[in-house]
Order: C-alpha cells, then sequence, then structure tokens
C-alpha cells in the first residue's frame, strides 16, 4: 500500500503574504502613531498550528508539560512576530518554527531545574529528618516519612544535571564571565 501524501497544514505563501499585508498595517500605524493593529486569526491560528504540531515531534510529545511548552511557543512567537522581515525571508513557517523550537528547549531546561530543586528539598529534609507525614485533616502532626530517593532515575538525573552545571560554570568562567 503506497503511503497517503501528508497535506501540508500551513501554507506557507499564504502565510507569507498575510505577514506582508501584516507588517504593512503595522508601518502604517507606527506612521500615524495609532497602536499596532491586532494579529489577524490567519497569522495566529498558522502560529498555534506549528506549535501544536511540533509538540508532536517525537522529542517532544512524552513530555507532561506540553500544553506549557505549547503556550511558550506562542507566547514566544507572538513576542517575535515584528521582528518578521520579509525582505530578508519568505519563509516565515521556518521562523516561528524556530522560535518555537528553542521556546520547548527552554521549558523543558526549566522543568528540570525544578525536578532537580524538589528532589533536593526532599533529600535535605530527610537528611535533617523534617519530613513528615500529615494527617488526613492537614493539621495533626504526623510521623516521619518514607520516601524512596535511592532509585536509579533520580539517581541518574541529579548527576547528569549537576554534572551539567558545572560544565556551563566552566565554560563561562573559561569564557572571562
Amino acid at each position: 500500500m503506497a503511503k497517503k501524501k501528508v497535506r501540508n497544514y500551513v501554507n506557507n505563501s499564504e502565510f507569507y503574504e498575510a505577514m506582508v499585508v501584516y507588517k504593512k498595517e503595522v508601518q502604517e500605524a507606527e506612521e500615524c502613531g495609532d497602536p499596532p493593529p491586532i494579529i489577524p486569526n490567519y497569522i495566529g491560528e498558522c502560529v498555534y498550528q506549528i506549535a501544536n504540531r511540533l509538540s508532536f515531534k517525537p522529542n517532544f510529545v512524552n513530555y507532561s508539560y506540553r500544553d506549557d511548552m505549547i503556550a511558550d511557543g506562542l507566547e514566544n512567537a507572538i513576542m517575535a512576530i515584528n521582528n518578521f522581515d520579509p525582505d530578508k525571508s519568505k519563509n516565515p513557517f521556518a521562523y516561528f518554527t524556530q522560535i518555537i523550537y528553542y521556546a520547548f528547549l527552554r521549558r523543558i531546561q526549566k522543568e528540570k531545574k525544578q525536578l532537580y530543586v524538589k528532589h533536593k528539598v526532599i533529600e535535605n529534609s530527610m537528611i535533617n529528618d523534617t519530613l513528615v507525614e500529615r494527617g488526613s485533616d492537614n493539621k495533626t502532626k504526623g510521623s516521619a516519612a518514607y520516601v524512596d530517593l535511592d532509585n536509579d532515575y533520580m539517581s541518574d538525573f541529579v548527576e547528569n544535571y549537576e554534572e551539567s552545571m558545572r560544565k556551563k560554570k566552566e565554560k563561562s568562567n573559561g569564557n572571562g564571565g
């Protein structure tokens, strides 16, 4: 059975034309001293479709915070919409895909940092014997809680995270920073 050809979900030439029209409207508004016009629905839909489809790529699909990644990508794309220059590029699809891709990577790094911080807080609480289980009413004092911190996944995660932070620090110190 032959593979079915996948229809492009964003027509790049139509997207480009919409961006050219929008950029002209923005320029005219600036010249008149008016506030910039609202981003057209078509452009917004294109950016949303790019972010949504990119989130289904194998390197992003299994994250539990995929919706946050999409939201970050949209936010970054909207912030950068006026930086698109139709004279330099006729490919807004690639422009916004790159912006959204790097927003996804930044969200993943933020989430990894949060996971690391949570793990360290729990680890320190156990070391200091301050981790306790509360009663069901959250008011009564409970007994010491048991948390298994000796698992391979978290051990590897913490080790890799600390190693990457060490390398970043060395790199920034080596470049005069």
